[in-house]
């Protein structure tokens, strides 16, 4: 009996530190995208941090880069995240979800309308990241158990993004993403219900992840 139970928890602590070498090379791979987005524009002197910054993409990625590095620091420490560090982790997967899925059903195949740079980190935060962070989050080990009410944080930072994409775009006359932007075909109509159907899919998404949260969560405690 001693010897399945050390067995047990020698097999967790590897487990937890394999999530954490994996996490913490994704973060250095987000990190090194976006590095590597931000020399090649200054090089092409195209660079202008106040668009650069106002990608969601951009925002999430930065986001992932945190998220991810203390979520390989705490795989190495402790056996199980806490509750603030999942709840803001179940977050950043939503983001990367509707990062990935908005990318590759309305962006992808668009045609460039400004610098085309190196494209790789494109790639990177546009699909394997995100793919990544919705694997991360369904397989890893130490993932705490989430209250509903975090279903309602997740949509906090989208709204923001969007009140402030829209005030900015009325003062400079740019806009990070076409569907956003209403002096478009559009209009208005347009962006209202975007906005309205993508706040839907990252509420659906909140809450498939919060609900997994608890299910995997009564799984362990039984």
């Amino acid at each position: 009996m001693v010897t399945m139970t050390v067995s047990s928890t020698e097999a967790a602590t590897s487990a937890r530190k394999t999530v954490g070498v994996l996490r913490g090379a994704a973060a250095l791979l987000v990190l090194a995208a976006i590095i590597t987005q931000i020399t090649d524009q200054l090089g092409a002197q195209v660079f202008v941090p106040s668009e650069y910054f106002s990608y969601f993409t951009v925002q999430s990625s930065m986001m992932n880069v945190v998220v991810l590095g203390v979520g390989a620091v705490l795989a190495f420490r402790v056996k199980r995240d806490t509750v603030l560090y999942t709840g803001v982790r179940m977050a950043t997967v939503t983001y990367a979800v509707v990062t990935g899925v908005v990318y590759n059903l309305l962006l992808r195949g668009l045609p460039p309308t400004g610098y085309v740079g190196i494209q790789w980190p494109n790639e990177v935060e546009h699909v394997w990241i995100p793919l990544y962070i919705l694997i991360d989050w369904l397989f890893a080990t130490g993932r705490a158990k989430l209250a509903w009410r975090w279903v309602g944080a997740a949509i906090a930072y989208p709204l923001a993004w969007c009140a402030f994409t829209l005030i900015h775009g009325a003062a400079s006359g740019w806009y990070p993403y076409p569907f956003i932007d209403p002096t478009g075909p559009g209009g208005w109509p347009s962006v209202a219900a975007y906005i309205v159907g993508i706040a839907a899919f990252i509420v659906g998404l909140a809450f498939l992840a919060v609900f997994y949260s608890r299910w995997s969560g009564r799984q362990r405690d039984e």
